[in-house]
């Protein structure tokens, strides 16, 4: 079953994915999670996200598509990235989420996907 693993940052790490003196520390912790999930075989796709400051929300109010800068929710940490993942089961999804490097910098959500219409 595939789950998607949404991991969620504050700002000041956040900011380290792209600040230099802080980017490569960074990437060095992430990169050896983002390789053993691949070599687990079990990575069905993913990306990082950019800031949320260069996110655009579209709503529809009053019939109308109302178009505003900026991410959907105002919070303190923001959506980074997402690995979607082929496993077993809930409990192996979460395994992996809790292998995330920065938990204690943020969160990782974990939903199961929904299985595609025939």
């Amino acid at each position: 079953m595939n789950y998607t693993l949404m991991f969620y940052l504050d700002q000041e790490h956040f900011a380290a994915r792209t600040e230099p003196g802080k980017r490569e520390a960074f990437w060095a912790s992430f990169r050896p999670y983002a390789n053993a999930l691949r070599e687990a075989g079990i990575v069905v796709g993913g990306a990082g996200l950019e800031t949320p400051d260069k996110a655009t929300t579209v709503k529809l109010q009053n019939g109308q598509r109302l178009v505003q800068d900026g991410p959907y929710a105002d919070t303190k940490e923001q959506l980074g990235g997402f690995f979607i993942i082929n496993v077993p089961d809930m409990d192996t999804a979460l395994e992996w989420a809790g292998r995330y490097p920065f938990l204690a910098h943020g969160a990782a959500e974990v939903r199961p996907n929904l299985t595609p219409m025939e």
